[in-house]
């Protein structure tokens, strides 16, 4: 089993939960999210925020440096996860920095609560 997390755009959320849909995985967890990647905010602006320039503030938000994002968990079988990557790549790649981040991380072990089940079994 592998968990993966993506972090995308707030208004590609509707396309990647079809999108993930379509892949076949119908369970997964979306969070509210705040970010920013290397390199996402000019060192200028940056810079004329901190020497006050009220451009350079406003150009960096209310929230500060940091963008709201959706976060979306799901924790899939071995043989799913290629599938589950390039659906969440291909409906949130424009080329624009801002696209998000998929990772995958490894699961020793999963259990339904109701009924205890384990491994593969408590995922499907």
């Amino acid at each position: 089993m592998k968990e993966v997390i993506a972090i995308v755009r707030i208004n590609m959320m509707n396309q990647t939960k079809q999108a993930l849909t379509d892949c076949g995985v119908d369970a997964f967890f979306a969070h509210e999210a705040q970010g920013r990647g290397v390199g996402f905010v000019s060192p200028a602006v940056l810079e004329g925020a901190v020497q006050g320039y009220e451009e350079a503030a406003a150009l960096l938000g209310e929230k500060g440096k940091l963008y709201p994002k959706r976060m979306i968990t799901a924790v899939v079988e071995d043989s799913m996860v290629g599938c589950v990557v390039e659906t969440i790549i291909n409906t949130n790649q424009t080329g624009l920095p801002g696209d998000g981040k998929v990772f995958v991380l490894p699961l020793t072990d999963a259990v339904r609560v109701r009924t205890g089940e384990t491994g593969v079994k408590s995922i499907s």
